[in-house]
This record gives C-alpha cells, sequence and structure tokens, in this order.
C-alpha cells in the first residue's frame, strides 16, 4: 500500500508527511477487508465445486493469478529455444547417476572383461553369459545377445572386443525400443488410467507425482482412491493431491473400490477433467482375490464406457530384479497391461530387469523413477536409458 503515497516532485512537503502519516491507518483498515472478500471468494468456490462432485472430493483452490511471473516476448522466445534443451542434458546427466550401481555391475565388468584380450572367443563369451544374467538380464535375454554376439563373430562382422561394449548398447536400445503410441487426450475425455501393483512398489507415490507431471503440461487432472484395503492408503492419496493441487475422489477405508471408480467417472466426466487416475489396491499378485477385484472394477468402469480405461499401467520396483518379472507376467495375463512404469531405479544395481521386462512382454516403459522428489518420474527415453548404462 505504501507505493501509493511515494513521493512525487513538485509536490507539497506538508501535503506528502501528512499522507504519510496517514498511510499506516489505511493500510489497516483494508486489511480486514481484503481478508473477508478474499474468505467469500474460497468459500464460494469450494461450494461450487463440491456442488459438482459431491462430498468425496477434495477441493484445492488454485494460486492467484497475481502470483503467475509475466515475461516479455523476447524472453519466452529465448527461454523456449534453450530450455528443452537443457533440461534434456540435466536430466540424462541425474539419470546416470543415479543408475552408477547399475552401470557398475554391468558395463564396467564387460569393460573388464575385454581389457587386453585381441579377439573374441569362447571364454569371452562364457564370462559375458555370468555378467549378463547376474545383471538381472535374465536367462532369455541373455541368451538373444549372446546369439547375436556369436552370429557376428562368426560372420567376421565383429572380431575386435574393444567394440563389444558398443554392439551390446545398440543390441540393447532394439530391445527397449518398443513402440509406445502416444495418449490420444482429444478422442477420450476424460482420459482413464489405471494402476496397478502390488504394495511396496511405491504405487501412490508415482500416481501423485504422475499427476504433478501432467498437470504441469496443463491437463485438468482428477484422482480416485481405489485402494481402499490398505490402511492409509486413501489419505495418502488425499495428501499427494493436496500437494499437487489436484482433486481426489474418495470415500472412507474399506469401502467397495468399484463404487469409488463409478463415482470418480460422474465427478470426472461433470467437471470435464482431461485426465482421471484411478488408484487400486495391491495386496499380493499371487492373491487371486486381488486379481478378481481388479477385474471387478474394470468391468464397473465399461459399463459406463466399453473402452474403458484407456490405459492400464503395471507400477514395478526395478530393486526386486527377477521377482518384477514374475509380477510382470501375472499381472499382464490377468488385467491386460498398456505400459510400465519401473520406480527406485537410483537405488538398486538390478536396473537390468529394464531390459528383460521389455524383451519378454513387449510392452513399453511408459515412466521411470529416479529419486524421491516430485519431478523425478520422467518419461522413459530408450536412447538415454542405453546411453545411461554404459
Amino acid at each position: 500500500m505504501m507505493k501509493w503515497f511515494k513521493r512525487k516532485k513538485g509536490k507539497d512537503p506538508e501535503a506528502e508527511t501528512a499522507l504519510q502519516e496517514e498511510a499506516p491507518s489505511l493500510n489497516e483498515s483494508f486489511e480486514p477487508v481484503a481478508a473477508e472478500i478474499e474468505s467469500e471468494e474460497t468459500e464460494a468456490a469450494a461450494a461450487a465445486l463440491s456442488d459438482v462432485t459431491g462430498d468425496y472430493t477434495t477441493v484445492v483452490s488454485p494460486p492467484p493469478e497475481w502470483a503467475v511471473a509475466e515475461t516479455g516476448p523476447e524472453e519466452d522466445e529465448e527461454a523456449g529455444a534453450e530450455a528443452p534443451r537443457r533440461e534434456k542434458g540435466r536430466f540424462f546427466k541425474r539419470l546416470r547417476e543415479r543408475l552408477h550401481k547399475t552401470r557398475e555391475q554391468f558395463a564396467q565388468r564387460v569393460d573388464r572383461l575385454v581389457l587386453g584380450k585381441k579377439t573374441i572367443d569362447l571364454d569371452i563369451l562364457d564370462e559375458l553369459e555370468e555378467v549378463l544374467i547376474t545383471s538381472d538380464l535374465g536367462v532369455r535375454t541373455t541368451q538373444r545377445l549372446l546369439d547375436t554376439v556369436a552370429d557376428k563373430v562368426k560372420r567376421k562382422e565383429l572380431s575386435d572386443p574393444q567394440k563389444l561394449r558398443e554392439h551390446l548398447q545398440n543390441e540393447i536400445l532394439t530391445i527397449l525400443d518398443v513402440p509406445a503410441p502416444p495418449w490420444d487426450l482429444a478422442a477420450h475425455r476424460p482420459f482413464v488410467i489405471m494402476i496397478i501393483g502390488v504394495n511396496g512398489v511405491g504405487k501412490t507415490t508415482t500416481i501423485g507425482k504422475l499427476a504433478h507431471q501432467l498437470k504441469s503440461e496443463g491437463k485438468n487432472v482428477m484422482l480416485a482412491a481405489g485402494d481402499t484395503y490398505r490402511a492409509a492408503a486413501v489419505e495418502q492419496l488425499v495428501l499427494w493431491g493436496k500437494r499437487v493441487e489436484v482433486p481426489v475422489v474418495h470415500q472412507k477405508t474399506g469401502s467397495d473400490p468399484s463404487a469409488v471408480v463409478f463415482d470418480a467417472l460422474d465427478a470426472a466426466t461433470s467437471r470435464q477433467a482431461d485426465l482421471l487416475i484411478v488408484d487400486t489396491a495391491g495386496r499380493m499378485h499371487t492373491k487371486v482375490n486381488l486379481m478378481e477385484e481388479l477385474k471387478k472394477v474394470q468391468r464397473v468402469m465399461r459399463k459406463k464406457n466399453p473402452d474403458l480405461p484407456h490405459e492400464v499401467l503395471l507400477v514395478l520396483d526395478a530393486s526386486t530384479g527377477q521377482n518384477a518379472l514374475s509380477q510382470a507376467r501375472l499381472f499382464s495375463e490377468a488385467m491386460g497391461v498398456t505400459g510400465l512404469i519401473l520406480t527406485k531405479l537410483d537405488g538398486t544395481a538390478k536396473g537390468g530387469i529394464v531390459v528383460a521386462i521389455c524383451d519378454e512382454m513387449k510392452v513399453p516403459v511408459r515412466y521411470i523413477g529416479i529419486g524421491e522428489g516430485t519431478d523425478d518420474l520422467r518419461p522413459f527415453d530408450a536412447e538415454e536409458f542405453s546411453r545411461a548404462l554404459f
């Protein structure tokens, strides 16, 4: 408020002094009025939103318009040209740092294997087999890679041991590069994503991070707390909703998850949400009743729309190694998994499991988690990942 009473040239000094003395009292008189206006606007917005979504939705007010910094057209153009390149470079550096344990387990052992060798012989291939299997690439993927190496050696296309590393990197890129069509958000509104996975893989946290990323891209996102079995799962998702400013449709713990999803679909449709992300129960994948409950949720969705859900993403903990591959098999058979999210890659030496899963399942990895931060869930890039492994 004081900026209104800054001294101007040519003004009467006595009048200026009087205005400055009066300014504190004006500030005091304006503050309760401003607080009252803000309170009334917040209450009105909350009432209007609860009329649409009911008692199940957590309402989060958007930031005020004055909090958004403005930049000139020249600054916007310059930032728009350089920012993506800088961001990509920063992410690759961070990805490579977070995969250092996997790189030590795999690429550095390959380097030691060929150190000082002049030809690729049977001894190298035997040792390479051990390196690949113990790096969690699995028997199937290991055999595929060994066959390509042996074939190239036989045809004399690969003889220099120092080029073995480059060959493996190219073959792994081929395996990881599973076609991943972009989500057609324009054709489906809301676009419904069903998140599945066992307890402990970071499923709810991943949903919060995914919602944050999609919201930062300008999407209108809603969440559905369909994991009504695990203690505090609903509360955890509601907290994430508040943190990333995304509404959450929920009921109390122990409620029917299908009913929650049904209400969430109605709420997302009425609010014209771009995406609805559905959390689900995550008991062990070997439990038959879990799979039946997930199938029931799918059936309820399809009563609304036969095409639902549009995407079924399976969250896997990369640090579990071959157990993650077992989960991928069973969930895919029961639920028709369309994409994968690999978490906890930053704390494990078993990152090679990503290659094994892509090789066997032929399902694209959509996102990878490389840290605890909100921005550490990133879209998967096969080329960047294969480079970071070596």
